[in-house]
């Protein structure tokens, strides 16, 4: 009997260390779950989040893998005559294809995002960091908040839509 509880306890032993980094790297909120708590105190990403939900991308950018976003703000959308309201209008091969340009894999912070010469996105094309006056830009869009650290990437917040 005292066999089989040990061997028991000692299963139960190995599954928590082999969970706990996984259940780690979950600790604190998600790229999703940040853009949804800073829209809720800014209103800044309400057309980004309905962007994310038209395109079906909410799973991915919540999942482990680690991602750098480049997070467009309501205001970069108006330019575009977009807003949350109208963005699901868009063709959904579009508006991914839009979407994952704004995404990268691994976790970039700004020093390696302005330290790289040329970034691959997810949609397969690539974006060139620099800094002018200043200021961070990536392609034509300055870069207006950085690292935004969330449980599974980085976030940063940049005034202009990037247009694969």
């Amino acid at each position: 009997m005292r066999r089989i509880f040990f061997s028991l306890l000692a299963g139960v032993l190995v599954l928590g260390i082999v969970a706990a980094p996984v259940a780690a790297r979950r600790a604190g909120p998600t790229i999703v779950e940040t853009a949804i708590a800073v829209n809720a105190d800014s209103g800044e990403f309400s057309t980004l989040i309905a962007a994310v939900v038209a395109a079906d991308l909410v799973d991915t950018l919540n999942g482990n893998r680690q991602f750098t976003v480049f997070a467009p703000t309501d205001a970069a959308f108006a330019k575009l005559g977009l807003n949350a309201a109208n963005i699901g209008s868009l063709p959904k091969a579009d508006l991914t294809n839009i979407l994952l340009y704004h995404v990268t894999t691994g976790r970039k912070d700004s020093g390696a995002v302005v330290g790289s010469d040329s970034i691959k996105m997810l949609n397969k094309g690539t974006i060139t960091p620099s800094v002018m006056g200043g200021s961070a830009y990536v392609n034509d869009s300055k870069i207006l908040a950085v690292d935004i650290k969330t449980s599974n990437g980085i976030i940063h917040v940049i005034d202009t839509v990037l247009l694969p």
